[in-house]
C-alpha cells in the first residue's frame, strides 16, 4: 500500500508521483489538514448532522491522516490513474477512490488558494499581479490544442476551428515564470 510514511524517506519517488518535494508537501500539509477540517469537522457527520456517537468509533478507514489523503489527492492529480488502479494502490474499491476524489479535490483547491499557489485564471488580474512586481519578469507562453467534436452552429464553428490542426480544436493558455517555474495564468479553455 502507498503510505506516506515510507515514501517521504525516498526523495525521488516522492517527487515523481506527487510533484512535490518532501519541503513543498510539509508546508501543503497544514493548510490542506485546516482546509479538511472545516470543511469536515470532527463534530458533523458527513451529511452535516451533529454526531451521535464520538468521532473515531467504527471501523478504522485507509486514508485516516491528513497526510494520507493528502498524498492520495496528489497522486490522482500528477498520474491521473484510472480508479481502479489508484483503488490497487491505496487498497480501496474503485467506487471508493471516486467518492474520495471527489472529496478531497475541493479541500486541495481551498488549501492551494490559501497559500496563493493557485494560477490566475482572469487575463486583467495576472497583468496588473506582474506589473506590481516592479521589474519584466521572464514568462514562457505555451498553448494547448486539443481535437473536439465539430460544433453545430458556425458561429462556434468559427470560434473551435484551428487552421493550424484543419480541424475543431479546445484551445487553452499556459504562463510560467521561467526562473520560479510556477504557473502564473491559466486561461479558460
Amino acid at each position: 500500500m502507498l503510505e506516506y510514511t515510507r515514501i517521504k524517506k525516498k526523495r525521488r519517488k516522492l517527487l515523481a508521483l506527487t510533484g512535490l518535494t518532501s519541503k513543498e508537501f510539509s508546508a501543503l500539509l497544514p493548510a490542506f489538514a485546516c482546509a479538511y477540517d472545516k470543511q469536515h469537522p470532527a463534530d458533523k457527520t458527513r451529511a452535516g448532522k451533529p454526531r451521535k456517537r464520538k468521532a473515531g468509533g467504527g471501523r478504522k478507514g485507509r486514508l485516516q491522516e491528513p497526510e494520507q489523503k493528502l498524498l492520495f489527492s496528489l497522486v490522482q492529480q500528477k498520474t491521473y490513474p484510472l480508479q481502479v488502479l489508484l483503488g490497487e494502490v491505496v487498497e480501496l474499491s474503485q467506487p471508493r477512490v471516486n467518492e474520495w476524489v471527489h472529496r478531497l479535490l475541493p479541500i486541495l483547491k481551498l488549501a492551494l488558494d490559501e497559500l496563493g499557489l493557485l494560477p490566475e485564471r482572469e487575463p486583467e488580474h495576472f497583468a496588473q499581479s506582474e506589473q506590481q512586481h516592479g521589474e519584466a519578469p521572464d514568462l514562457i507562453i505555451d498553448g494547448t490544442e486539443r481535437r473536439r467534436q465539430r460544433p453545430k452552429t458556425p458561429e462556434k464553428q468559427a470560434a473551435h476551428y484551428s487552421g493550424k490542426k484543419k480541424t475543431h480544436c479546445d484551445k487553452n493558455v499556459v504562463v510560467v515564470q521561467a526562473k520560479s517555474k510556477r504557473v502564473g495564468f491559466l486561461s479558460q479553455t
